[in-house]
């Protein structure tokens, strides 16, 4: 077990690990930068060496090699409830350690919408789960196995561990810690990368994984019908994913090719170029955990539109910071776009409020909650 000194050797087990992009490798880099500093000792091990592997043999090896790791360790620190959350636990039960876990979203609801056919958002299926394809129902049963078991179950908002409490975890299982912004590094003015990229006219900018919940193809009819009032409008939507050519499709189906560009998946930096040169972000979202985008983006002082949905709130202080709207209500996003594309005096003062709003989820913060936690 742990030592009377506490936590302070710390086994990772890691879904994703730099050089790869995303959430998990972006917030062990964090950590490993920081937690150091602080008297802890960290050991990674990264899932992604295994892809290559076969499904089965590629977790029983990673569970080996979490065996192998763990003595000496206080403590397991698993950063999903699946893919390395189901090793991790295995492991902390051989060895008798501590387990934690972190998650973004819910695991099984994500596979069911982009390969399971399941239709419903998040809130209802997490209603009515008992409907879900078996492959769903199975994915919820190991994810309900790994975090029931885990000492702290780790969220990035309100709105996760709401949706966490369901899978039959107690209250004092759960911990909100907010992610972290990692600020994109954009050095020159709003008007230096609208003349790079030849903009003229208003720019409405999205940006994610091009999946179903995130409504992409309704804001392309709100932007179409916008140019009644905007004729030059332009929507960028950047990002990939599997909805990809049904966009391309789409678009060309309603002849919007001159005003509606998917820009693909962009590095950060060039993102963060197009971000700071729109005069509006779009984030049309059925499901969000805690939104990384948004802080970017608020960040860069572009102001924002968003859906009332999932931790939305917790970044956006609505009339305040940006404009939340209701899901599904086009008729409301539309009228706030409009509003905010004509008013720029509104756009300054949304920007200006959201960037100070971006002071409450600083690395800093992160991380000092976390050490609170581990030393709690």
């Amino acid at each position: 077990m742990e030592s009377k000194r506490g936590i302070e050797k710390i086994l990772i087990a890691a879904p994703l690990y730099p050089p790869e992009i995303g959430g998990p490798a972006t917030y062990v880099k964090m950590l490993e930068a920081e937690l150091p500093q602080h008297g802890f000792t960290l050991t990674v091990v990264p899932f992604s060496a295994l892809r290559t592997y076969p499904k089965v043999l590629r977790h029983l090896i990673y569970t080996f090699l979490l065996l192998k790791k763990a003595w000496g360790k206080d403590m397991i620190y698993a950063l999903d409830p699946v893919s390395v959350g189901l090793p991790a636990k295995v492991a902390s039960v051989i060895t008798r350690k501590r387990f934690w876990v972190r998650l973004g979203g819910d695991y099984a609801w994500e596979q069911g919408q982009q390969r399971f056919g399941l239709t419903q958002m998040l809130d209802e299926y997490t209603q009515k789960k008992n409907e879900a394809p078996w492959q769903v129902r199975a994915l919820a049963a190991v994810q309900s196995f790994v975090v029931r078991g885990a000492q702290k179950v780790v969220v990035p908002s309100k709105y996760m561990s709401r949706i966490v409490s369901t899978w039959g975890t107690a209250e004092e299982q759960l911990a909100v810690v907010y992610s972290a912004l990692h600020p994109l590094p954009v050095p020159l003015d709003k008007k230096d990368y609208r003349r790079k990229f030849g903009f003229s006219g208003p720019v409405v900018l999205s940006a994610g994984r091009l999946v179903p919940w995130k409504g992409f193809k309704e804001l392309i009819d709100v932007v179409d019908q916008l140019r009644k009032q905007h004729s030059d409008i332009k929507l960028l939507i950047a990002g990939d994913g599997p909805t990809k050519g049904e966009l391309h499709e789409y678009i060309a189906e309603k002849g919007l090719s001159s005003c509606v560009q998917l820009l693909g998946r962009l590095p950060k930096e060039e993102l963060g170029q197009y971000i700071k040169a729109a005069d509006l972000f779009v984030l049309n979202t059925a499901y969000e955990g805690l939104s990384h985008q948004l802080l970017e983006v608020m960040a860069l002082e572009t102001p924002v539109v968003a859906t009332d949905v999932g931790g939305n709130p917790e970044l956006i202080e609505g009339g305040v910071s940006g404009y939340l709207v209701a899901l599904g209500d086009t008729q409301q996003l539309r009228a706030r776009m409009h509003t905010l594309l004509s008013d720029a005096q509104l756009q300054q003062n949304f920007a200006q409020k959201a960037r100070s709003r971006t002071e409450l989820f600083t690395s800093e913060k992160s991380v000092e909650s976390l050490i609170n936690l581990l030393r709690s």
